[in-house]
């Protein structure tokens, strides 16, 4: 199971929102490429990324910080936010990204998110970001009629990479994951899921790691890093070993 350290950036910054608001906001730093290195000299294998601006905005926002991000390390990076359509797809794919996330997009076009998985395999994962098991969109400022698991069901054969979920009620809470509802997720598709939201300690992941096994690929933590409540090179070994 693989540990994505998060980065959410805000106007350029390493920030951490309390359940996707983007008015209760905490900065951790003003050096993303800086804290991108932290983390993967600390042992992280992948990275993932989140244009909170461009999320809201629904076009790419904070550029320059992905681009320093991406001239930092040399792990993969996977990104989302703001990204509604082919040509941004195959620019930050062009651009040194390895995976991107489409959210808002699979909900209003799930088209681009067919196409871009033929055009591009292996590098577009879905983002299914849930509010009461209903899934949210335009950087969780709105909320659809469509549930987390259906969405996942529409595309469970198209050659999406993975899906990630993301509980919003948990993140940047401090509470813990939806263990129940992300494990439920990954059981009515193939698709690798990765688990976000809440991840605040070694149990939490220790949790998720019994909970999601063969099933689960990863778990993504970001607040709770910058806390020094999780180190990372004891959760990319926690991860790593085998049950």
């Amino acid at each position: 199971m693989i540990f994505f350290p998060a980065i959410d950036l805000k106007d350029g910054q390493c920030v951490r929102l309390y359940q996707g608001d983007m008015e209760q906001v905490t900065v951790f730093g003003d050096d993303p490429g800086g804290q991108a290195k932290v983390f993967a000299d600390a042992g992280a294998e992948w990275l993932h990324v989140v244009d909170l601006n461009g999320a809201v905005s629904g076009r790419p926002v904070n550029e320059d910080a992905v681009t320093a991000i991406l001239d930092a390390v040399e792990i993969p990076v996977q990104l989302g936010g703001g990204i509604r359509d082919g040509e941004t797809v195959d620019f930050w794919l062009e651009h040194g990204v390895k995976r991107v996330i489409l959210g808002t997009a699979a909900v209003r076009n799930p088209a681009l998110v067919k196409d871009a998985c033929k055009r591009h395999p292996g590098r577009v994962a879905v983002g299914i970001d849930a509010r009461d098991g209903m899934v949210a969109t335009d950087g969780w400022t709105d909320t659809s009629k469509l549930t987390a698991l259906d969405l996942a069901r529409r595309f469970k054969d198209c050659g999406v990479a993975a899906i990630i979920h993301t509980d919003i009620s948990r993140d940047g809470a401090m509470e813990g994951p939806n263990i129940e509802a992300t494990v439920e997720l990954a059981g009515v598709v193939s698709v690798p899921v990765i688990a976000s939201g809440g991840v605040s300690s070694l149990a939490d992941l220790e949790a998720l790691k019994k909970a999601g096994a063969g099933i689960l690929e990863g778990v993504i933590s970001g607040r709770a890093l910058y806390d020094g409540r999780i180190d990372v090179t004891e959760a990319v070994r926690l991860l790593a070993e085998t049950c």
